[in-house]
């Protein structure tokens, strides 16, 4: 089935995955394909690669910053380290903490 994916991308001429299952160390993956103009890694002065890295980076950081998933599940998600994400937040201005001063005042004193 992966042959005939790559000889189906090969065909095409294009550089771009079709959607179906893979494997990633011992756990399941899914891959997805986006159809993007080649102006789009142009203008980010990206290369495809560095371009999937960095979307699955920001994506996991908005998630993580809209409280929907956890520090672990971003981490994974961009595929770094829990401490690379950490650094990661940083970069895009984000708080590694979920709670604002408001809340962890509430929490502490029970309102």
């Amino acid at each position: 089935m992966k042959a005939a994916v790559a000889a189906l991308g090969r065909e095409r001429g294009r550089n771009e995955q079709v959607l179906g299952e893979g494997e990633m160390g011992s756990a399941k993956t899914v891959q997805v394909s986006l159809d993007l103009p080649p102006s789009v890694f142009a203008a980010l002065r990206q290369d495809p690669a560095s371009f999937v890295g960095e979307m699955r980076l920001a994506a996991a950081v908005k998630w993580y910053e809209m409280r929907q998933i956890s520090q672990a599940k971003a981490a994974e998600i961009a595929g770094l380290s829990r401490s690379e994400f950490l650094a990661a937040l940083t970069r895009f201005g984000v708080s590694p903490f979920q709670y604002d001063a408001d809340e962890i005042v509430a929490d502490v004193t029970g309102g």
